[in-house]
């Protein structure tokens, strides 16, 4: 089931990339970010009243809430990284360098939680590696001022930190229930991403979201909600190192819709590069 949790994982997460990126137009992304959280964390505390699991919060252990916490701080800023790069940047590109955290996962889960390296993997991680590499085209972009320019820079941070989340979400949900470690996070991201907006004085820009902008973040919102249950149950049930790539996978999904919805087209060099990141996923199941 594991397998199955991790599709809609990455399913959910695709469509997430596209309602955000329509979200955040002409808003600033920080306070789109913080604004996305608070249906996140309302919609992450209602599944732990739903599923039950309310009652474990007096026996999570201090281990697990450190881990649960800094993998919250480590989502909120890979969050904070990948919207600002969504705003200035292409989704078809933001998107794939934002996915290469596969293979950072994979490392760290072979450093970190000792999960078997074999043969098979590391193909995985040339062909993986190659196919981000392939995809990432600076020259996409048209936008003339150097703010704007470096989408790259945020792009490839949001990965850093995504991998680590994943790393630490994993260690953090090892001895409770997921949906329940997922609303702990979440709220951590609540909290940072706030944060983050009072003290870059991006909180006078609500006065701009037009109802359009909110309807979007909005639904954004409860995607990234279900990917996150759906990822964070995968990934207490199945090995870091495979569930993190099929999740990944939500990369497919992202440049199809960005391709109807937002009119991006990819170049042969960019389908050259998905054809060998999804080849690259798809081998890890075997």
């Amino acid at each position: 089931m594991w397998v199955a949790f991790a599709l809609a994982s990455a399913f959910f997460a695709g469509i997430t990339a596209i309602l955000s990126k329509v979200g955040i137009k002409n808003i600033n992304s920080n306070l789109g970010t913080a604004i996305r959280t608070i249906v996140v964390f309302l919609f992450a505390w209602l599944m732990v009243f739903i599923v039950g699991s309310q009652d474990d919060i007096t026996k999570i252990g201090f281990k697990t809430l450190i881990y649960l916490i800094l993998s919250g701080a480590a989502t909120g800023a890979s969050w904070l990284c990948y919207f600002k790069a969504l705003k200035y940047g292409k989704v078809n590109k933001v998107a794939p360098i934002d996915k290469s955290s596969t293979i950072l996962t994979m490392i760290l889960a072979f450093i970190f939680l000792h999960e078997q390296i074999t043969m098979l993997k590391m193909v995985c991680i040339v062909l993986i590696g190659s196919g981000t590499y392939l995809m990432i085209e600076r020259k996409g972009t048209d936008e003339k001022s150097q703010e704007k320019s470096n989408w790259l820079v945020w792009a490839v941070l949001s990965a850093v930190f995504a991998a680590l989340t994943s790393i630490l979400g994993k260690i953090g949900i090892s001895d409770i229930d997921s949906t329940l470690g997922t609303a702990i996070r979440t709220s951590v991201v609540l909290f940072m991403a706030w944060m983050v907006v009072f003290v870059s004085n991006s909180s006078y820009d609500t006065q701009n979201i037009m109802g359009k902008n909110l309807y979007y973040l909005v639904v954004s919102g409860i995607t990234t909600g279900l990917s996150w249950l759906c990822y964070y149950k995968a990934l207490q049930d199945g090995p870091a190192s495979i569930v993190v790539p099929i999740d990944k996978l939500s990369i497919v999904v992202t440049i199809l819709f960005s391709y109807i919805v937002l009119k991006e087209k990819l170049t042969r060099k960019s389908l050259s590069g998905l054809l060998l990141l999804v080849l690259g996923t798809l081998l890890l199941l075997v």
